[in-house]
């Protein structure tokens, strides 16, 4: 597989991965009482009036295309890449939202407890696990070269 089509492959398993992995967690946490947020949000978010999922899926789709470009040092393929998504998955969008989006959007940024990060990191890693999933289905193992 191409470079270029690996990051298309890794972008649109990240777009997918929102719509298929994470919101439906979110959705289970909303009708559970455990989550703020509605699953499949269609408010317009700024500054495109996209509707929140889209937006969402998009960002999805740029931190898929970070996780295929940290392919050739992740395992080739199975339960080993499924676990590399759920571990990258759950720390890097989470741990990012939290020390670089947070600051920008001139918000504090709260203590690291499990009480605080415990949602973000379920449902990052939820997306993680089903980038990998995506790309394993997709690309028969995302072969390296």
């Amino acid at each position: 597989m191409s470079r270029g089509a690996g990051l298309a492959l890794g972008f649109v398993a990240g777009f997918l991965a929102v719509l298929l992995f994470h919101q439906p967690l979110i959705g289970l946490f909303y009708a559970t009482g455990l989550g703020g947020n509605a699953p499949y949000a269609l408010q317009p978010i700024p500054p495109l009036g996209v509707p929140r999922v889209i937006s969402l899926a998009f960002w999805g789709g740029v931190w898929g295309i970070v996780f295929a470009l940290l392919r050739p040092w992740l395992p080739a393929r199975g339960w080993a890449l499924l676990l590399a998504g759920l571990v990258f998955g759950a720390l890097a969008p989470t741990l990012f939202g939290r020390f670089v989006i947070t600051p920008l959007r001139g918000q504090a940024i709260q203590a690291l407890t499990f009480a605080n990060l415990w949602r973000g990191l379920l449902v990052n890693g939820a997306w993680g696990l089903g980038t990998a999933a995506v790309m394993l289905a997709a690309g028969r193992g995302f072969r390296r070269r």
